[in-house]
């Protein structure tokens, strides 16, 4: 897949943030959208905005992706009405860190429900029948900097973003043969509302030290804007790693090549968050 216009673009998430960007820039390139999130009146937002701009907007459905039945119903209404889609783009993701002693069994449940089994119902609902339509296609998985790297306190969240990224790497070989192309997305700080609502366990957020962290990572963060660019610009091009900021890619570089900064870093970032959690817990 070089070019994106006439293709048909399913894309989760798409009520806000990284999801809502990637549809408005696909629709500018040409894509005709089938659009999906869990929050119904996000999402009609975005699918307003797209028509307004004389964008295309097949289909905008609220669906829940943990649900194997509700993701099962929406794929038997785009492939009665619309046929098979070109480019699957799983983006939709929630977020959770904290230690493991503070990790409730709930943490893990749903970042696993959310971020791998969500992901995993879209593509056995669209992946086959983009096979066999026969005229290739693109999935996009976005993971996470948690994907590559031993963050800490990114334990349960970790388990699905890597997780993610092993369906990928099979996925990219599995699917060559069709000639389907697979873009994992690893991206670093984006400033979207996730930033806002991640559960940190054990942290009052609302402590002026949390709240200068926070917009710390604002500072850092690109906009969703500029990573979906970033993004379809790789799938244009048939990338598998596909960063949204420079750190991560060559953080992603030493952890292969050179492995004791790494290490380094890492054992630093523990010490750290450690510290800050004692005091601000």
């Amino acid at each position: 897949m070089t070019r994106l216009g006439n293709k048909t673009c399913l894309i989760t998430g798409a009520a806000s943030g990284l999801g809502r960007s990637l549809a408005l820039a696909a629709a500018a390139r040409g894509s005709a959208l089938v659009l999906t999130d869990i929050a119904a009146e996000g999402l009609e937002r975005t699918a307003q905005e797209i028509r307004e701009l004389g964008g295309e907007v097949r289909l905008a459905q609220p669906v829940d992706v943990t649900d194997y039945e509700a993701v099962q119903a929406l794929a038997g209404a785009v492939h009665t009405e619309l046929g098979s889609v070109d480019l699957l783009m799983n983006v939709a993701g929630v977020s959770a860190w904290g230690p493991v002693d503070r990790l409730t069994h709930e943490h893990w449940r749903r970042m696993v429900d959310v971020n791998l089994m969500g992901p995993i119902h879209m593509i056995e609902a669209f992946v086959p029948p983009m096979i066999k339509a026969g005229r290739g296609g693109h999935l996009v998985n976005v993971s996470s900097a948690a994907g590559l790297f031993g963050l800490p306190w990114h334990a349960a969240y970790s388990a699905s973003k890597f997780g993610l990224r092993g369906v990928s790497e099979v996925l990219r070989f599995d699917l060559r043969q069709h000639r389907i192309g697979v873009s994992l997305v690893c991206p670093g700080a984006i400033d979207t509302p996730l930033v806002g609502t991640v559960d940190i366990v054990g942290i009052d957020r609302s402590s002026p030290r949390a709240q200068r962290v926070v917009e710390a990572f604002t500072r850092h963060a690109v906009s969703p804007d500029r990573a979906a660019r970033l993004i379809l610009h790789g799938v244009e091009r048939n990338r598998y790693m596909i960063y949204t900021s420079r750190d991560i890619q060559v953080g992603h570089w030493v952890q292969r090549v050179f492995p004791p900064p790494y290490d380094f870093t890492m054992r630093a970032l523990n010490w750290t968050w450690t510290r800050f959690a004692d005091r601000h817990a």
